[in-house]
């Protein structure tokens, strides 16, 4: 048994579901539903605030394996030479 409800979107939101709904051939409806089944399912997804202040937390707590301890003042450098040898 489904229950009617309304819900507020933006247009971005809606144009992406409607864009959505059409290539996987459902409605934008059962989308809505299948993310809130994910959401439910999924009861320890944090917040973007959480998630950010443990990224603070991680930073500079890894080395390298190679032991170069300059890898996040060079990473640019290192990515190109990785992309471009």
């Amino acid at each position: 048994m489904l229950i009617r409800t309304q819900v507020q979107l933006t247009k971005e939101q809606m144009k992406t579901l409607r864009r959505l709904a059409n290539e996987q051939n459902v409605s934008v409806s059962t989308l809505i539903r299948q993310g809130v089944d994910i959401l439910l399912q999924n009861p320890r997804i944090i917040s973007v605030a959480e998630q950010r202040q443990r990224a603070i937390e991680a930073a500079g707590r890894f080395r390298s394996q190679d032991g170069d301890i300059n890898v996040s003042a060079e990473h640019d450098r290192y990515l190109d030479e990785a992309y471009h040898p």
